[in-house]
C-alpha cells in the first residue's frame, strides 16, 4: 500500500503565456492536483532554484519536483538552464522534463546528454496536451519515487 504524499510542485519554464495558460488547464482538465508555478526565462528559473530576487521566501518558491522547461527562451536558455542545474549537486535530484517545439534530433541528443529526464515535442491540440500532461503526471508523481525535498539554501 503507497503511502499518500502531499503534492509535488511542477515548476514551467517557459517565455510563452498562452502555453502557460494551457498547461494549466490541461492540468487542471486532467484532475491534477499538484502545486504549478512558473517562470519565464532561464535566469528566472535559476532564482526560482536558488531562491534569489523575488524568490527568497520558500512560499514563493517551493522546491520543485519535476522542472518542465523549454529550450527556447530569453535571457538563458533551457539548455544552459539544463546544464547549470544538472552540475549543482544541490539542484541535479530534480527531474527535468524538456518541454519544447524542437524537434531537432541534435537537441533531444544534446539535451539528453547534459541530464534531461524525458524530451517531450509539444503538442499541437489542447486534446493531445491534456492527455500528455496526464500521463506525465502520474508517471512522475504516482509511479516514479522521486528523492526527498532537499534544501537549496
Amino acid at each position: 500500500m503507497r503511502k499518500l504524499r502531499k503534492p509535488t510542485t511542477i515548476l514551467l519554464a517557459d517565455d510563452d503565456a498562452e502555453i502557460r495558460l494551457l498547461l494549466e488547464e490541461a492540468l487542471a482538465e486532467s484532475r491534477v492536483l499538484n502545486d504549478l508555478r512558473y517562470v519565464e526565462n532561464g535566469e528566472e528559473l535559476m532564482d526560482y532554484l536558488y531562491r534569489r530576487g523575488k524568490y527568497t521566501a520558500s512560499d514563493l518558491a517551493p522546491s520543485p519536483g519535476l522542472i518542465l522547461l523549454d529550450l527556447n527562451m530569453p535571457r538563458k536558455n533551457g539548455r544552459e538552464a539544463l546544464k547549470e542545474i544538472k552540475a549543482d549537486p544541490k539542484l541535479q535530484h530534480i527531474a527535468v522534463v524538456i518541454l519544447t517545439t524542437s524537434r531537432a534530433e541534435e537537441d533531444i541528443f544534446h539535451t539528453y546528454a547534459l541530464g534531461a529526464n524525458s524530451f517531450i515535442i509539444k503538442p499541437k491540440t489542447f486534446d493531445r496536451l491534456i492527455y500528455i500532461m496526464k500521463n506525465l503526471v502520474q508517471y512522475w508523481f504516482d509511479i516514479v519515487e522521486l528523492p526527498a525535498e532537499r534544501s537549496t539554501n
